[in-house]
Order: structure tokens, then sequence, then C-alpha cells
């Protein structure tokens, strides 16, 4: 099987750095309670959540400070500011470093405005035929470069889409056949709408994301409210993702992304079952039934 690209050429200017920045922000604050965090609970509150003199009190600094960065204005800030803020907001280390990125861009090594088109290694694509368990690669963009036939008996076939189809994000929201192999959808397009802002976060000007978001956004409600939430993920290592099959059923599978070295960045993301359990039985079956089709 040859690589595959999912171009887009809707493109736009990019993602808003400091909206995102100050919703990111708001977001934090809106799911800490004073009681969460020590302090009194005083006077009606309009909005949920932590006031911004409470969130600068506890992080150390003064209001008008804490307010200028909930306005976008990150860039003078130091190191230190940000990770008192970050231990404020009780911050997990991929929340942080989407922080740091939002408020100070000109720190990190990903500056380019659009990246090139990721194209799979022919070695790569090698080594996903190989592996006896589905696998597939995706791009930063979540734009699905290659995959093996095992993938394909699992998530149906990729083969069959146009490139610009291929993209996690579209077809976790937009394409019930992809949809319905998972039990928990939901969970799913959860999942994957975590990631799709983490990496926009590392890509803020890459104008492709802003189109993907763009799109979602109004052919989506579940991605509007998704995207609404301010979650960053890269995902979970060894996570169960229970899927669905007209052949074999329900069964359980373990995700397991890494990323791949050398050149743009790309995840590879595998998936087994456990060993003798039913599970496993159903991938034999649905490899068998992939080499050898019915009827």
């Amino acid at each position: 099987m040859s690589s595959h690209v999912a171009p887009d050429d809707r493109v736009t200017s990019g993602l808003d750095r400091r909206t995102e920045l100050k919703e990111f922000l708001r977001s934090r604050r809106a799911r800490l309670r004073p009681e969460d965090v020590g302090l009194p609970s005083y006077g009606r509150r309009r909005v949920p959540g932590l006031r911004r003199e409470e969130l600068a009190q506890l992080a150390g600094v003064s209001y008008a400070y804490y307010a200028r960065l909930e306005q976008g204005y990150g860039e003078t800030m130091s190191a230190e500011v940000l990770d008192a803020i970050a231990r404020a907001l009780r911050l997990n280390e991929e929340e942080r470093e989407h922080l740091v990125r939002l408020a100070q861009p000109e720190r990190q090594s990903e500056t380019r405005a659009t990246p090139p088109p990721q194209r799979l290694r022919t070695s790569v694509q090698h080594l996903l035929d190989t592996l006896g368990v589905p696998a597939y690669v995706v791009d930063r963009r979540l734009n699905i470069l290659g995959w093996n036939r095992l993938a394909t008996a699992v998530f149906g076939d990729w083969g069959l889409l146009s490139p610009e189809e291929r993209n996690a994000a579209r077809l976790a929201f937009l394409s019930s056949e992809a949809r319905k192999r998972f039990v928990d959808p939901d969970g799913t397009a959860l999942r994957i709408t975590r990631a799709l802002r983490m990496n926009a976060g590392k890509s803020p000007r890459d104008p492709h994301f802003s189109s993907l978001i763009q799109e979602l956004s109004q052919k989506s409600e579940e991605f509007r409210r998704q995207w609404a939430r301010h979650e960053v993920s890269c995902g979970t290592v060894g996570e169960t993702v229970r899927m669905r099959h007209p052949l074999v059923g329900e069964f359980d599978l373990v995700r397991e992304p890494m990323a791949l070295p050398g050149g743009a960045p790309m995840r590879l993301v595998t998936y087994h079952a456990e060993p003798g359990s039913r599970s496993e039985e159903a991938l034999r079956v649905l490899a068998s039934w992939e080499v050898e089709p019915l009827g």
C-alpha cells in the first residue's frame, strides 16, 4: 500500500492565539471552586469557579498582572510566573505545556505558519504491513497517512475514502459509519478533540487547523460542545477501547500511540488484544476474514 496524504486547500489565517489563551484560562478557572483550593466562598457568583482576584492570590501575583495574561498578553511573563499560575489552576503537565505555548509561542520551535504536507516513508508503510495488529499513522493534523490490512478490517476501509475524508477528527464527528465501529463513539470523539486542540496549540499559525475546526464547528453540534471544554491531551497510553463489528460483535482493544522519530511529527497507533482473551480470538477471526473475504 502506498502512503496517503489528506490535503486541504481551504485555508484561513490560523487560530487566534490570544483568544485561545483567554478562553483556556477562563475554562480552567471555571472548574475550580474556592473550597477546592482552601479559600472561603462568599458573595454571589455570576459565573462558576474562581474569580480572577482569587486565582491571582493563589498564584502570588497581582490582580492586574494576571488579568493581563487572561487578556491574551503573556509574552513578557517569566517562566516562574507561568508555572505559579499553572500550579494555582492545578494544571496537569499537558495543560501546563499548552498554557506556555499559547502565552509565549516564540519559545516554541514549531513556528512555521504552514508546515508542508507530510508523507509516509516507505519503510514505515512496510512496518505497518508486517505488524500483526491493527495499526495506522497520523500526522499532527490527524490525517491518516497509512494503515495496514487489519486496521481496515477493524475500522473500515479508509482506501475507499477521499484523501480529505481520511482524517480522524472528520471521521469521529462526521461519519456515521466510522462511529458505528466504536461502542462509545462520544468518548472516542472527545479523545480526538483533546488531541486536536493540543496539536493546534503547537502550531497556532497553521491555517489548516483553523479550517478543520471551522468545518467541524459548522457541521457538528457535538464537536462545538466538546471544543468549548478546552481540554487538551495527547491520549492515554494503554487505554482500552471497546469496538463493535458486524462479524464478531463487541471486543476490547488496547490502544498504544507512540511518536515516530525523524522528520515532521507523526504518531504510530497500534491496537492489540489481551492474550488468551475473547477479544484476541475476535481479532484472529477478523484477520482471516480480511484476507479471505466472505462470499
